[in-house]
């Protein structure tokens, strides 16, 4: 039989709650997955540049610059073509995980279910796309679109993120100055309304079709 590789792609801000999204999806997929964590691949601290609009700031959430991209296109090349994610490696275990609860029998019978379609999956889970040529090669997208009160929230709550060569704390006001106008550019093309959740065009039915579950900002 042949084998379908399709790789589960899941997308939002920052603290829109991708990772845990990703881990219950690994755990209800049968047999074995990898997560691609989007700060794996963040460029080391002396290369991310300062904001032009608050100078003592280091913007790490412009889109231009917050992800290695040659990198990045290179492994999902790789992924796409092998299956395999190479030497890639991961530092995500050593941040703060919130545990929410789902029942194990939820997993149990999702991975019946897909034990049933007898079709081998592989799938793989990345956090970040704004590059157009990194989407188009992704198979299925999960668009997390989260209530701007709510982001402001849980990224105040965490704060602390465990980077390649040590950590970052988000200095006061951050969210504000730095990573929401990041996600406002990164999706300047994605959405008419980015309140509403109104999709241009091309990312809608007619076009890529980006299934989002939409809340009112």
């Amino acid at each position: 039989m042949a084998l379908h590789k399709k790789k589960v792609v899941v997308i939002g801000i920052g603290c829109s709650g991708k990772t845990l999204l990703a881990k219950h999806l690994s755990r209800a997929l049968p047999g074995s997955s990898t997560i691609i964590h989007q700060d794996d691949l963040c460029p080391p601290a002396e290369k991310v540049p300062y904001s032009d609009q608050y100078p003592d700031l280091q913007d790490w959430d412009d889109p231009e610059h917050c992800i290695r991209w040659p990198e990045f296109r290179s492994l999902l090349r790789q992924v796409r073509e092998t299956g395999k994610v190479g030497d890639y490696t991961s530092h995500d275990h050593l941040n703060k995980e919130n545990k929410i609860g789902v029942d194990e029998k939820v997993f149990e019978r999702c991975k019946q279910e897909l034990d049933d379609l007898q079709e081998e999956q592989k799938s793989q889970r990345v956090e970040l796309v704004w590059v157009i040529e990194v989407v188009d090669m992704l198979d299925i997208y999960i668009f997390l679109h989260v209530p701007y009160s709510l982001l402001k929230i849980r990224r105040e709550q965490r704060q602390v993120y465990v980077m390649q060569r040590g950590v970052w704390v988000d200095p006061p006001g951050y969210f504000d100055k730095i990573v929401w106008p990041g996600y406002v550019k990164a999706h300047q093309d994605v959405f008419k309304d980015l309140k509403t959740g109104e999709l241009e065009l091309c990312w809608g039915p007619k076009g890529r079709d980006l299934p989002r579950d939409v809340l009112p900002l």
